[in-house]
C-alpha cells in the first residue's frame, strides 16, 4: 500500500477504536501507521545492515513495538499532542503500526512480521500494492475530512468518518472474499498461484515456469461472481539475445525481443508477463505486458516493432491497452 493509504487507514481504524472524544490517540495511531515506511530513509545503511531494508525490521512486530514504546514517551513533547496516558499512547501506536504491517501483507508484497526471530513471510495476495482505486479513495478521504474539519457541524464530521471507515472495511472484506473464491477456482482448475489485479473483481490464475533458457506461462482470468474462469492463455519462448537478420515468424519476433523488453522495463521482469507479436507489413508489432495489471483495460509493459528483414527493433515501455488476443 502507498504511504497515504496507510496513514488514512490507521486514522480511521483508530477513530473506530477510540471514538471522536480522544483525538490524541487517533492522531497517534495515524502517525504510527505511516512510520514503518520511514525505512526508505535508511537505504544507505541497508546495504550494510539488511534488517534495515524496506519491508525489513520496521515492518515487523518487534520494530513496531519499539517505535510504539519510544513514541509513547515522546509524543507529549510534540505540538498538538497533550499529556495523556503513556500506556494508551503506546496501545494507539502499536495498533497503528500493526495495521501498516497487515495492509502490506494483505497485498502481493511480502512482509516478515516475526523478524529477527523468523523469516516466515506474510503475503495474502489479496490486493496489489499500488491501486488506482484505493489511491483515489484515499485522496477523496483526505480532502473530505480536511475540508469538513471546522467548517461543518461536528456531528456531520463524525458521521463522515464513520461512513469512510465502513467503506474501507467493506473494501478489505470484498477483497478477502474475492481472494478466497479465486483460490477455490485455482485449485479446481489446477493452477499454482492466484494473483490480484488492479481491478478488485478480476483475478489471475497462474502457472509460470522459468529457466535460464526458457520462459513459459499459462493463465486464466477469474472474475469475482462468475462461476467459471475465462479461456486459458499460454505462451512459451526461448531466451535469445537480440540479433540481426531476417525475422520469419511471430514466435521468432517474440523470442528476439524478449530479453530486450525485460531490460527496458525492470518492473515487468519482476512480475508474471506475457507477449504477442502481429505481422504488420514489413514489421512485427510486439507487445509484452504484466498480466496482473487490469486497471481501465490498460497494462504496464513494453511495446514496439521489429523489422522483418533486418531484425532491427524499436521498443519503449509504458501503459497501453491490453491485447485482446495473445498467442496460445
Amino acid at each position: 500500500m502507498d504511504l497515504f493509504t496507510h496513514v488514512v487507514f490507521a486514522y480511521l481504524l483508530s477513530f473506530v477504536i477510540w471514538g471522536p472524544a480522544s483525538p490524541q490517540y487517533i492522531a497517534a495511531g495515524a502517525l504510527a501507521g505511516g512510520l514503518p515506511d520511514a525505512d526508505a530513509l535508511l537505504f544507505p545503511l541497508a546495504r550494510r545492515f539488511p534488517l534495515l531494508e524496506h519491508h525489513g525490521i520496521t515492518h515487523s512486530i518487534l520494530g513496531v513495538t519499539l517505535v510504539a514504546v519510544a513514541g509513547s514517551f515522546l509524543l507529549p513533547f510534540l505540538p498538538y499532542f497533550p499529556h495523556a496516558s503513556t500506556l494508551l499512547y503506546f496501545v494507539a501506536m502499536e495498533i497503528g503500526g500493526l495495521s501498516h504491517v497487515f495492509l502490506d501483507g494483505f497485498t502481493h508484497f511480502a512482509v516478515t512480521p516475526f523478524l529477527p526471530l523468523s523469516l516466515r513471510q506474510l503475503r495474502l495476495d489479496a490486493d496489489v500494492a499500488i491501486n488506482i482505486a484505493m489511491l483515489t479513495l484515499t485522496s477523496v478521504t483526505l480532502v473530505t475530512l480536511s475540508v469538513e474539519r471546522g467548517t461543518v457541524p461536528f456531528t456531520i464530521w463524525v458521521e463522515t468518518a464513520w461512513l469512510l471507515s465502513a467503506i474501507y472495511g467493506g473494501y478489505l472484506v470484498m477483497r478477502g472474499v474475492a481472494r478466497w473464491r479465486a483460490e477455490v477456482a485455482r485449485k479446481r482448475e489446477g493452477f499454482s498461484t492466484v494473483a490480484p489485479t488492479t481491478n478488485p473483481r478480476v483475478w489471475t490464475l497462474l502457472d509460470r515456469q522459468e529457466t535460464p533458457d526458457r520462459y513459459r506461462i499459462r493463465y486464466r482470468r477469474y472474475r469475482f461472481g462468475e462461476t467459471a474462469p475465462g479461456p486459458e492463455t499460454s505462451m512459451e519462448v526461448s531466451k535469445i539475445a537480440p540479433t540481426t537478420g531476417p525475422v520469419r515468424t511471430a514466435q521468432e519476433a517474440l523470442e528476439r525481443t524478449y530479453l530486450a523488453a525485460l531490460h527496458r522495463n525492470r518492473w515487468m521482469a519482476m512480475r508474471a508477463h506475457a507477449g504477442e507479436a502481429v505481422e504488420r507489413g514489413g514489421v512485427f508489432e510486439v507487445r509484452w505486458f504484466i498480466v496482473e495489471v487490469a486497471g481501465f483495460g490498460r497494462t504496464l509493459g513494453v511495446r514496439g516493432e521489429i523489422d522483418r528483414a533486418t531484425g532491427e527493433m524499436k521498443l519503449h515501455s509504458g501503459f497501453f491497452r491490453r491485447p485482446t488476443v495473445v498467442r496460445r
